[in-house]
């Protein structure tokens, strides 16, 4: 395991081996039968390219009207639980008491990607955002506070950790490309994205 530290973005490479990947694919299947993916409508016309889901208390959600934080599905059933495979993670890099309230889980297929974005809905930027990446390659891209500071971008890989806390914690970030079937993580391909916030 390499740690790195990148414009303040802590990036724990090689953080999962191989087993724990694995073992958190299987704690995430009950989600998904639970609270299946959906593309969400984004305000300015058209859908996200990522689908996605939550577990915990909240939910992240977008639509025509905003982003938000949701108690519910768009089924209208509550979120399921977030799975401990997935809080060991949390506890093993924060040192803090509190547990997460949302885990977002984006599943990118081929040719996904995610825009330069913040992280802001939260009511306590105090708490980092945890990421988890499994299954094929992502190009993160790595901003600061404003749009207009330069990028860099590091390629992310399965069981890679990245943790966005203090100057990073309002960073832009994004992820340009995957490497679709770099990885054997995920049987038809893809990326899977889990991160972990505090809301409340």
């Amino acid at each position: 395991m390499t740690r790195l530290k990148v414009r303040g973005f802590e990036i724990h490479k090689g953080f999962l081996p191989p087993e724990t990947q694995r073992a958190l694919i299987e704690a995430l299947r009950p989600v998904l039968r639970s609270a299946p993916l959906f593309a969400p409508d984004v305000p300015g016309g058209g859908k996200m390219s990522v689908r996605m889901t939550s577990a915990g208390a909240f939910g992240w959600f977008s639509d025509s009207s905003g982003y938000r934080y949701e108690a519910e599905h768009p089924s209208g059933r509550p979120w399921p639980g977030i799975p401990a495979e997935v809080l060991d993670v949390w506890h093993g890099l924060v040192d803090s008491e509190r547990a997460p309230e949302c885990c977002l889980f984006n599943y990118y297929g081929e040719g996904a990607r995610m825009g330069l974005h913040q992280d802001k809905d939260e009511a306590d930027f105090s708490y980092p955002v945890v990421s988890i990446s499994l299954g094929d390659d992502g190009l993160l891209r790595l901003g600061g506070t404003s749009r207009k500071e330069k990028t860099e971008s590091i390629w992310l890989n399965s069981g890679d950790v990245v943790v966005m806390g203090g100057s990073a914690r309002l960073a832009y970030h994004g992820v340009d490309r995957i490497r679709f079937k770099s990885s054997r993580l995920l049987p038809k391909g893809g990326r899977v994205n889990l991160t972990l916030r505090v809301v409340t």
